[in-house]
């Protein structure tokens, strides 16, 4: 085998949510914060994006976490998410893989029965607590960035669907949330390829209508992704949706999607401080979410949200190209990356 590059990971998942975590921070990424290499690669060069979240390296179902030592004092390490449709600031999935491989292979050192671990990320500085029990990581609770509602009820005109009602909120990245009912499908996993389809729709004339600019961070001015959000019972704490990203879904109850909604029920008068929700996804999956208080970001109101799941440590993963591969940055197909993937 000729290599002319080599990287190791450590394979993750959070409640089914699978996280690729590259701890050996060899990439050579410009930029010293985790901020400066997020505009980076969204606005310069993403050939790293593309070896390594796209075939035939990458997969749909994961996304690549690269992680660095911090460039803030008191954290324990940074990290930049790489998924195939670019770089994003925060995801609690990606979260709870990171802080249990940094655990679990003793990059950072564990105690029980907790260890508290603080991450820089391109949204802010994000702290989390580990319950460690014999050797293992087995919850991760992450206290999430400030999130704050963009807009309630907005009229969007979606191709196939009509003119449809949705939410426009940050959470970590910035997420347009629509009823399941809105959109005729149901949140289940015999609908998944359904509901992928109409977020996808959604999201292309979300992307075409909705201008996004967080007022504190130049570089976070995109949506990210749709939130499709019903058949649950939320006065009952019980709350179900689907992230829909890179033509498919997120397989966890998604962190930073469930901070998005839980600034709009806020903004309703939905959610109170204090309260808990069970998130949940299609695979059935949990995360514990709650507001822990509230606070504002410029000018916008904002809650301060806990999220808390489970990761597991499922293997290692070796990837290199050889000199001669025609394919060394990647391609993707629409059969399972979606029409959105180029």
């Amino acid at each position: 085998m000729r290599a002319t590059r080599t990287f190791h990971a450590i394979e993750v998942h959070a409640e089914g949510e699978q996280g690729t975590c590259y701890l050996g921070s060899v990439f050579p990424i410009p930029g010293v914060t985790m901020r400066e290499k997020l505009r980076y690669i969204n606005e310069t060069d993403d050939t790293i994006r593309r070896y390594l979240t796209t075939e035939p390296r990458g997969r749909p179902q994961a996304s690549a976490n690269i992680v660095y030592p911090s460039t803030v004092e008191g954290a324990d390490a940074g990290f930049v998410i790489l998924q195939a449709d670019r770089a994003h600031a925060m995801s609690g999935s990606n979260t709870i893989c990171v802080v249990t491989a940094l655990l679990e292979t003793g990059s950072v050192a564990m105690t029980e029965p907790y260890t508290d671990v603080v991450l820089e990320t391109a949204a802010g500085l994000v702290r989390a607590r580990a319950t460690c029990v014999d050797g293992r990581c087995e919850r991760v609770t992450i206290e999430g960035v400030p999130s704050f509602v963009e807009s309630l009820d907005l009229a969007l005109q979606v191709e196939g669907y009509g003119t449809i009602t949705v939410d426009v909120a940050y959470g970590g990245c910035y997420y347009v949330l629509v009823r399941a009912e809105a959109l005729g499908v149901k949140l289940d996993r015999q609908s998944a390829r359904d509901v992928v389809e109409a977020a996808t729709a959604v999201s292309v004339a979300a992307r075409r209508d909705i201008h996004v600019q967080h007022p504190q961070y130049a570089e976070i001015n995109f949506i990210s992704y749709v939130m499709v959000i019903g058949d649950d019972e939320p006065a009952n704490g019980w709350l179900r949706g689907a992230t829909v990203l890179s033509g498919r879904i997120d397989r966890s109850p998604c962190g930073t999607g469930n901070s998005a909604r839980l600034a709009c029920m806020h903004a309703r008068g939905h959610a109170a401080v204090g309260q808990q929700f069970t998130a949940t996804s299609l695979i059935d999956s949990e995360f514990q979410v709650q507001i822990t208080g509230t606070t504002s970001v410029g000018d916008r109101a904002a809650i301060l949200p806990r999220i808390s799941g489970r990761g597991w440590v499922v293997g290692t993963r070796t990837v290199s190209v050889d000199p001669a591969d025609p394919y060394q940055t990647g391609f993707t197909l629409s059969d399972v990356w979606g029409t959105e993937i180029g």
